[in-house]
């Protein structure tokens, strides 16, 4: 690797470490590993200071429905009215009860007096604010209008039994003086009762320095762990804010290196080819970006991690990587969850899961509206995951917000998904969902060949599942031979007679054809031409630069050998071989090398008069031998047994597109009389 090279890969990966260095959290890790219903396996624990014991989630929600349960109305008494009331009642003659029945008025409204569609409800306890001050009342001491009314009658007729009592009262209209003196004050009810919530205490009592939090061998009931937590929340506030910021920085830029040494070790051992394009760059972007968003919810609010779309850096990589690459990669992004995460196995495990689901299910549910029930099964598998360890007691907090979350993160994993079209154009790199596009052969540029060049396209067709075949035999891209084996002869629209693939289907005489009367040297300047218009024309249509090279490579730098034959049988000078020779490169890519071979062998096929095994593995051996003297493989990073997996592949093919077929009867007329 130049030096030159060799620093471009470094300074991304320095910048990465400072990164995540800088937005890691700065605060010490508990030393114990706990759980619930399990053994306490260390020393005896004591309290080395005072620490608050903190509510649990749980206990925070239970408090806060029960206070919204206990709702406590507040009423304003007027005075006014009732001393209106009482004043009016006094100006009664009333028979010379008028003491009386004064009296009983006076402590009915007194008590307050509240119309019957505002009586109290589902409370056991009132307000009532008397001269600015808030008293809080029994709620059935408080009267509804029609009973004030009847405890009037009735605390008269105790007092006074001579007499028909409710005939008096409505003799001089006294029922009418009982009326509401209490009014219910919507606003200041509405603003007590929200913020009584707000006051809930989040912690439940203290623990001392010196107290017993847990014993040796004892198991860790909810209490416990309560205590633990607490503790240990404490412990990571405390210590943290002592140690020292440079030595955090240090701890946390080691940390750093650590993973992104793992990141270059897995892409070295999956893929090298990855270091010498920008891949490389995209793969330490996503890890990065992975990275980054795990250490920034850590440090401000751990419990959004269940929120954060992390199967997204999945949908990420297997977009332009392969399967080999983008398991270990992703598992490698994941790594800052157990260092830094509280319950970081768990999550971990969680996100694992979801990310494997998702790279499974997205080439049948990858498009559309279909992406939504990607993000449901996704969603579905972490939920499942997260129950499971809920079980086995590994991880704690409200089972619905926790749930909610990761449902909510699914979805924003198909929201955010478009974004790899920025990335293709960002990274210079090409998706699997635009190599697909590109596979499609109704496009308007394959269907403009399949009408100009007929014989091209379906030669271009035969290439296709022939490269197809060799690349699943090494494991290249076969999705990205499919695309290069369609578009590698583009170039011939412009001149498809020029190609004997499609001259021949015009039936047309020896004297007819294109190439009569050309010098050999005029024929192999048009048959070269057609790499140079293809490239032209991919770049028109604006077909992907990878697709480019293929259209670029395909002959490599061989000759026109039946033309340059030609030449030499005429007399020609060996010393102008250049004006026969394709303008290259030669093949870089293993891809590239399986499309020249099979461009070639599908062509040259056409020519075998025998097709038995032998006859298959001798034509093979041929041509690969003769690119390699040719010199075409010399920049291509493939091995021998790349290559001989490549032409097992391809004799394997040629075997089953010239199988034998069982040979009909030639009378027609005995099978008319069947």
């Amino acid at each position: 690797m130049k030096p030159t090279v060799r620093l471009n890969k470094l300074l991304p990966l320095l910048f990465a470490a400072l990164l995540l260095a800088a937005v890691a959290p700065r605060t010490v890790r508990f030393e114990y590993e706990y759980k619930k219903g399990s053994t306490w396996d260390y020393e005896t624990l004591f309290a080395p200071f005072d620490f608050p014991v903190l509510k649990t989630e749980e206990q925070m929600q239970e408090e806060m429905r029960n206070s919204s349960d206990v709702y406590v109305p507040y009423y304003n008494y007027l005075p006014d009215v009732t001393a209106e009331s009482l004043k009016k009642v006094s100006a009664l003659h009333l028979d010379g009860y008028g003491n009386e029945v004064v009296s009983a008025l006076g402590a009915i409204l007194d008590r307050g007096v509240v119309s019957d569609d505002a009586l109290p409800m589902d409370t056991e306890v009132i307000y009532i604010q008397r001269q600015k001050r808030a008293v809080k009342v029994p709620s059935d001491n408080v009267l509804g209008l029609s009973a004030a009314r009847s405890k009037l009658l009735k605390d008269i007729q105790e007092r006074i039994d001579s007499i028909s009592v409710d005939s008096l009262l409505r003799a001089y209209s006294v029922y009418n003086l009982v009326v509401p003196n209490l009014v219910f004050d919507a606003e200041i009810t509405n603003a007590v009762n929200s913020d009584a919530a707000s006051r809930i205490s989040p912690t439940s009592g203290v623990i001392s320095a010196g107290q017993l939090i847990v014993s040796k061998g004892e198991i860790v009931t909810a209490e416990i762990a309560q205590i633990l937590d607490s503790y240990k929340k404490e412990y990571e506030t405390n210590l943290g804010s002592g140690r020292s910021v440079y030595l955090e920085l240090l701890g946390n830029f080691l940390v750093a290196l650590i993973l992104l040494f793992l990141l270059v070790l897995v892409i070295y051992y999956s893929n090298p080819d990855i270091f010498s394009d920008s891949r490389f760059y995209y793969l330490l972007f996503v890890f990065t970006f992975a990275a980054v968003a795990i250490l920034l919810i850590c440090r401000f609010n751990p419990r959004w991690l269940f929120l954060t779309p992390l199967t997204l850096a999945a949908l990420y990589l297997q977009a332009f990587v392969r399967g080999r690459v983008i398991i270990p990669v992703y598992f490698i992004s994941l790594l800052p969850l157990l260092v830094y995460a509280d319950h970081g196995a768990s999550l971990f495990l969680i996100f694992i899961v979801g990310g494997l689901v998702s790279i499974w299910g997205f080439p049948t549910f990858g498009k559309g509206w279909k992406q939504f029930l990607l993000a449901l099964l996704t969603f579905v598998s972490m939920a499942l995951t997260y129950l499971v360890l809920r079980l086995v007691g590994a991880v704690n907090g409200l089972i619905l917000q926790d749930l909610l979350r990761l449902f909510i993160a699914a979805m924003l994993a198909v929201a955010f998904y478009p974004l790899i079209y920025l990335f293709e154009k960002i990274f210079n790199l090409v998706s699997n969902s635009r190599l697909a596009e590109l596979a499609d052969t109704s496009s308007k540029l394959l269907r403009e060949l399949e009408q100009k060049a007929p014989g091209t396209f379906q030669h271009s067709l035969q290439v296709m599942n022939m490269a197809d075949a060799a690349a699943r035999s090494i494991d290249a891209n076969p999705l990205l031979l499919r695309v290069g084996a369609l578009y590698h002869d583009i170039g011939k629209m412009n001149n498809p007679m020029c190609f004997v693939e499609n001259e021949s289907l015009l039936n047309k005489t020896e004297d007819q054809k294109y190439h009569t009367g050309l010098s050999p040297q005029q024929s192999a300047e048009d048959i070269i031409r057609h790499v140079s218009d293809g490239v032209e024309m991919a770049r028109k249509h604006r077909l992907p630069e990878v697709v480019v090279d293929f259209i670029r490579t395909h002959h490599g730098t061989t000759l026109t050998g039946y033309f340059w034959s030609k030449y030499l049988s005429q007399k020609g000078d060996p010393a102008n071989g250049k004006y026969f020779r394709y303008p290259g490169p030669a093949p870089t890519t293993k891809e590239q090398i399986i499309l020249m071979l099979c461009d070639s062998i599908e062509a040259a096929s056409r020519t075998l008069t025998e097709y038995t095994p032998q006859a298959f593995s001798d034509f093979v051996e041929r041509i690969v031998q003769g690119k390699m003297d040719q010199g075409q493989f010399d920049n291509a990073d493939i091995s021998i047994k790349e290559i001989s997996g490549i032409k097992e592949a391809i004799k394997g093919y040629l075997a089953q597109m010239h199988h034998g077929r069982v040979a009909y009867p030639s009378n027609r007329k005995k099978f008319l009389k069947l």
